[in-house]
């Protein structure tokens, strides 16, 4: 950490800003809420809070950090760290006299000029700097004036050129500290620059498609609308080493124009090979770059109420007049307009169809929601287009439907390898590669469904062929097996002795009243134990791991007990302090309701917030877990969370229950024992119902499955 910074100097104040919650260093560290908290309490090293407000303790940023990054706990790279505090200046220094955008072009404009100065800008006074400025920027193109405009400048100014100097030392190059100062902007306030750029997952999907990574040297690359330049940006960063291409970038506000100049110079993009126009034409770079191989751009956002399917396709239209032979265009824009039904034979459907009769359209994407943050409700596509030869044209489309789905990493992979592979087929496709998550169909298809939408109706053809759905029969004959299991199992129930179910229930006489207890008594007394359950993190849990997962909505009944699991090497790296269930353990919650479960086998993974409640083997008079259950379900239903209420009238410890002797306590588990041995069949009837339901309808959902020779139907 600098010097300025350790010493507590005036880029850093002593403001309310810098003091953080237990939250706060939960996201600092990169790891879950209650982690701090546990630090806190183990280590005699971890910070102490510097005041409490409103009951809540909180910390010196600089001192945790600092603890962070001697002890190396969490899992936040040091740099970032650093990054992050430095960032958490930038915060406290926004006023009413130095606003958010104020301050993310100043800062911006001195990681900007030190990376074109190659040398630190602190230091030094600030007309001096303005100087150094002027002679690199004489024309006021791209930084000048951001620098000018930082008000109080005696005092500001080296305080921001001290911060921009500490964010570029903290990164491995300006322009990470850059994009570290953007990636910001929202907490920063600076909303202009953030509510019409897409998420950093869908601008990475984009450049990824594209194939930047394949386009050969000294190409021409091309954003209009560029806004704050994300998309730009990722582009050059994906673009191989060396390959030399011009950059060219449009977009109306002169501000962002400006921005978008510093982002690019600060990757060492000079003005040889970068070109960014104010104003939403390309016209005039074109005719001095020519056109560009590589087109992409995100639509102008508008509302639902007054977007017209007709003006956002002529602006695609327009997109491609920019394409010559070879080019490619990839365009993010509304998914009502580019993707789904529209009105037949109306003006826009029309227009949308002559990409097709011109061979334009290759690649149709649904998205799924939230491609902008700023924007949960817009629901958008993505389209490929390129211009090909008329004898060049295969009249083929892939079509790829997300939109229910998550663009994790893997499946983006697929994606884009799925496209790069359809693109260099001369998107005619390769017979050895089947696309993964796209089907490629006719574009005569679509023509001759007007109105249609530009989606799979099936999935790709490959799919038949993968294992779950080869195996569909084999697993529903294993189901069939099973339920004849089952049957004959009942069968055999109902010829037992004990088939006419007798629990010999009488009324209490009055003068045995019974005791009552509590579990917190039954806690202070040693006939149980009481064990936390462990915060899981939900990405780690599959239907696929080793050990069973109990969380709330297994104890309740909303999920199958076993269908969410934990695999065991994750379960002994990343939660090592983790512990399994014992045979009769009882599994409770109270969120979002009470719920108990008797953990009959044991070796399971409790999920917080439920805990396990386990009975003492030496407790005498002893506890037996399945009459806890029940007397526990029963007491619960008496004190119900009322409407309104944040919680129960009574806790999990203090619900009253009867304290059986040992004589009716075996009497009653007994009668529970009987009561769960067919409330079990019952339940694994229902259960192999259920998945020869689900399996089936998947099957003949996907057209992979059929049904022939049903008893009782005609053949």
């Amino acid at each position: 950490m600098s010097a300025a910074l350790k010493a507590g100097s005036h880029i850093l104040p002593e403001m309310p800003a810098w003091r953080i919650t237990y939250a706060e260093i939960a996201a600092l560290a990169h790891v879950q809420r209650p982690v701090p908290t546990t630090w806190s309490r183990r280590h005699p090293d971890f910070p102490a809070p510097v005041v409490h407000e409103d009951g809540r303790p909180l910390f010196d940023a600089r001192a945790v950090v600092d603890w962070l990054t001697t002890t190396g706990r969490g899992n936040a790279d040091p740099r970032r760290l650093r990054a992050e505090l430095a960032l958490h200046t930038l915060s406290a220094w926004r006023t009413p006299d130095l606003p958010a955008s104020v301050l993310v072009g100043a800062l911006t404009a001195l990681i900007c000029l030190r990376q074109q100065l190659d040398t630190a800008v602190s230091g030094q006074s600030w007309d001096a700097l303005l100087a150094r400025a002027d002679d690199l920027d004489s024309e006021d193109t791209f930084l000048l004036a951001e620098l000018r405009a930082v008000p109080d400048p005696d005092r500001t100014g080296p305080a921001l050129a001290a911060l921009a100097d500490e964010l570029t030392e903290a990164a491995y190059t300006p322009a990470e500290a850059f994009d570290w100062v953007l990636e910001a902007r929202r907490r920063l306030g600076s909303h202009d620059l953030a509510a019409d750029e897409p998420t950093p997952a869908i601008v990475q999907a984009l450049a990824a498609l594209s194939g930047v990574d394949v386009l050969g040297e000294e190409s021409v690359i091309a954003t209009p609308h560029a806004r704050a330049g994300d998309l730009l940006a990722v582009l050059h960063d994906r673009a191989a080493e060396g390959s030399g291409h011009t950059y060219l970038a449009a977009d109306p506000d002169p501000a962002r124009v400006r921005l978008v100049r510093r982002r690019m110079l600060v990757r060492g993009v000079y003005e040889f090979h970068l070109d960014v126009m104010e104003g939403e034409d390309l016209s005039s770079s074109a005719d001095e770059w020519g056109y560009p191989d590589l087109l992409a751009c995100v639509l102008p956002y508008e509302g639902a109420e007054t977007r017209s399917p007709q003006v956002v396709l002529e602006q695609v239209q327009a997109l491609t007049d920019y394409l010559g032979n070879g080019s490619v265009a990839v365009v993010l824009g509304p998914a009502d307009v580019l993707v789904r039904p529209l009105p037949r034979h109306g003006e826009a459907d029309r227009l949308r169809r002559s990409f097709l009769h011109e061979g334009l359209l290759k690649v149709a994407i649904s998205l799924p929601d939230g491609a902008f943050a700023y924007r949960p409700g817009y629901r958008t596509a993505v389209w490929v287009l390129s211009r090909t030869a008329e004898a060049e044209r295969a009249g083929r489309v892939l079509l790829s439907d997300f939109s229910a789905q998550p663009l994790t990493e893997p499946v983006l992979n697929a994606l884009a390898e799925d496209i790069a592979i359809w693109r260099s087929s001369g998107w005619r496709g390769d017979r050895r590669h089947e696309p993964r998550h796209a089907v490629i169909v006719p574009a005569k298809d679509l023509d001759d469904r007007p109105g249609s939408a530009f989606t799979p109706h099936q999935g790709p053809v490959e799919a038949r062929y993968t294992r779950a759905v080869m195996e569909r029969p084999a697993r529903i004959s294993d189901l069939e097996q099973r339920l004849t299991e089952l049957q004959e199992q009942a069968r055999r129930q109902q010829a037992d002795l004990r088939a006419a179910l007798r629990i010999q229930a009488v009324l209490r006489p009055e003068d045995q009243p019974v005791r009552r207890t509590t579990v917190r008594r039954l806690l202070e007394e040693r006939r149980l134990r009481r064990r936390p359950g462990h915060r899981i993190a939900p990405e780690h849990l599959t239907s696929e791991g080793h050990y069973p997962v109990l969380a709330p909505d297994e104890i309740l009944g909303t999920a199958r007990l076993g269908g969410r699991r934990i695999d065991r090497g994750l379960l002994l790296t990343a939660y090592e302090h983790a512990q399994f269930t014992e045979p009769g353990d009882v599994v409770v919650t109270a969120n979002p309701r009470f719920g108990v479960h008797v953990d009959e086998e044991g070796l399971s993974v409790v999920a917080a917030p439920a805990r396990i409640l386990r009975v003492h083997p030496d407790a005498d008079p002893p506890v037996r877990p399945r009459v806890l259950a029940a007397l526990l379900r029963a007491a619960a239903t008496e004190y119900t969370r009322t409407s309104g209420a944040v919680r129960a009238s009574r806790g999990i410890e203090d619900l009253l229950i009867p304290d059986l002797g040992r004589v009716e306590a075996e009497r009653y588990d007994a009668a529970l024992a009987e009561i769960e041995s067919r409330a079990a069949l019952l339940r694994e009837q229902s259960a192999a119902l259920d998945d020869l339901a689900r399996i089936t309808a998947a099957g003949i959902a996907d057209g992979t499955l059929t049904i022939q020779n049903l008893p009782g139907t005609n053949d």
